[in-house]
């Protein structure tokens, strides 16, 4: 019996031998193509290459021939630069980040342009309205009700916070001046609005454009690396242009947002302060103190 097993081992043995030649000669050749290939992949790892062409650098010293772009066979040179005078061509080179610096600067246009119509003087504080308004009140033209009715018809921030001392008519100063502060403080808040629409915009327009640039230049660096074009500078100023693209229409939305918020903000406090003046001339005419002077005076 163990006889037998011994002769099976055996022929299994001599059933193996191809396979086993072949594996051997396939190490061989692995072992043959590794001694063969390392060390010249070494040297050329361990050799300091040239940024695009690959080669390897001469022990001279570097000359590069200044060529001009429209030495170089078969091209244009004024195809190569980029088009700063179309507008449509320049967004177009400035990548798929320009769209949302586009939305910003519409949305820096529209808001700005609507600013600029309700921050009006004639709309905030007309001053035709509150100088006959205030006038009337002195001269005792107006009782509670047409006064209401007058500032309803008016309808402007300043009709409104009329509106709210003239519904404390009759009461102590400190009284009528507390609820128009209180309508003030609602009629600031509705005059400073959009404010946050114009700091967004100034901040995250440069960061949109630096984030394009940053994505222009590594494209470039591929471009030209793939290209192998080292010796063509033009090539690289190009790609260089096309990816500040970005960074100029950034600033370009960027600077007059933030000179929009600072211009806004201090003509919404110019109206508030205007606006808090009048009223105080409002609240002199109509509270317990002022209404009771002409009956003491009468009295006396």
């Amino acid at each position: 019996m163990i006889a037998s097993q011994r002769g099976s081992f055996c022929q299994s043995i001599r059933d193996c031998r191809p396979w086993m030649a072949a594996i051997r000669r396939g190490l061989v050749a692995l072992a043959i193509l590794v001694v063969v290939a390392l060390p010249p992949a070494l040297a050329l790892a361990q050799t300091p290459r040239a940024w695009a062409g690959g080669t390897e650098p001469s022990r001279e010293p570097l000359r590069v021939a200044a060529v001009p772009p429209a030495a170089v066979p078969g091209e244009d040179a004024t195809a190569r630069l980029i088009p700063t005078g179309n507008l449509l061509a320049t967004i177009r080179q400035g990548g798929l980040l320009m769209v949302p610096l586009l939305g910003c600067s519409l949305a820096l246009a529209v808001f700005g342009i609507e600013r600029a119509v309700s921050l009006r003087t004639g709309t905030v504080v007309p001053k035709i309205f509150v100088e006959r308004f205030i006038s009337q009140l002195q001269a005792r033209a107006l009782d509670r009700p047409a006064a209401l009715v007058a500032c309803e018809e008016n309808g402007s921030p300043a009709a409104r916070v009329f509106a709210a001392a003239i519904r404390r008519w009759g009461r102590p100063a400190v009284e009528i001046e507390q609820a128009a502060i209180d309508a003030g403080e609602r009629e600031l808040n509705h005059l400073r609005r959009y404010r946050r629409v114009f700091n967004g915009v100034a901040t995250i327009s440069p960061l949109l454009g630096l984030l394009g640039t940053v994505f222009g230049l590594i494209r470039s660096f591929n471009d030209v690396a793939a290209a192998g074009a080292m010796g063509r500078p033009d090539l690289l100023a190009g790609g260089f242009g096309e990816a500040l693209i970005t960074t100029a229409m950034g600033l370009l939305v960027a600077i007059p947002a933030m000179v929009l918020h600072a211009y806004f903000t201090s003509r919404a406090d110019r109206l508030a302060m205007r606006l808090d003046e009048a009223c105080q001339h409002v609240i002199d005419e109509i509270s317990l103190e002022s209404l009771g002077e002409p009956r003491r005076r009468a009295a006396g």
